[in-house]
């Protein structure tokens, strides 16, 4: 598709942007001081708590818009505005042409009853189904392999246990779910660059967590790509080096 004369001017802000190193510094240094402050808890979407910071919220909306997901897994549900999120695009892209019968399918370890009845209340839920267990248990990769099973144009949001081994194990069983074309994100990858003993009560920190997973995720796997485009548009985001593209079989990935 040729690109119009704005869309090639904002391709090379863009570009610029993202090689400028003061400003990614600057980046991460607000990102940290904001974290203290919980910052990504602090909004919601049509009514539920969807704990991520504005700018991946729109990075997810344009993806999901540009790709047009029949399926949307997502590990992770916490209150349950992820879903709802998604869902919702979901909604929207069926008035506008999209797949009229998409879903969401969230899994979570431990879904509280109160998240539970809250988004099974929403009006978006008619395209939501949830799986308790988790994610990383082969029983219930087989089970999501089998709700996948219909679906061709799968997109996967990992977002659970933020530990190397547990997003490296997520990555190996949902990315291959993946279609070409389609995106598997891996959300707080930004971990790696927060300082040492920054999450006191977690497992994860500087040098396990998802970023050193999908590392090790992509030198297995050379199909997917990060989507470096967007890590330099965003700037502020708990995803960086998480958007990762699967490769088109022809024409051009990003």
């Amino acid at each position: 598709m040729t690109k119009t004369l704005f869309e090639r001017e904002c391709a090379e802000r863009i570009k610029a942007q993202g090689q400028d190193k003061e400003l990614a510094a600057a980046s991460i240094e607000w990102i940290k001081r904001a974290g203290e402050y919980k910052y990504a808890y602090h909004f919601s979407w049509l009514g539920r708590p969807v704990i991520q910071v504005p700018q991946d919220i729109l990075a997810m909306q344009e993806i999901i818009w540009r790709v047009k997901p029949d399926l949307i897994i997502e590990t992770g549900i916490a209150h349950g505005g992820s879903l709802i999120f998604s869902a919702s695009l979901l909604e929207l892209g069926a008035l506008c042409g999209g797949p009229r019968k998409a879903r969401v399918l969230g899994i979570d370890i431990d879904i509280r009853e109160h998240n539970r009845v809250a988004i099974e209340a929403h009006p978006m839920h008619k395209r939501i189904s949830m799986i308790e267990g988790s994610s990383v248990d082969p029983e219930m990769i087989a089970a999501v392999k089998s709700f996948a099973e219909p679906y061709k144009n799968i997109l996967v949001c990992l977002d659970s246990n933020h530990t190397h081994e547990h997003a490296l194990a997520e990555l190996r069983a949902y990315a291959p779910l993946v279609a070409p074309g389609s995106y598997c994100v891996v959300f707080d990858t930004l971990i790696e660059y927060m300082p040492e003993g920054y999450f006191p009560d977690r497992p994860w920190g500087k040098g396990d967590n998802p970023m050193t997973a999908v590392d090790a995720f992509l030198k297995e796997n050379p199909e997917f790509v990060i989507d470096e485009m967007m890590d330099a548009k965003l700037m502020i985001s708990v995803a960086p080096r998480g958007y990762l593209k699967r490769r088109c079989s022809s024409g051009p990935d990003l």
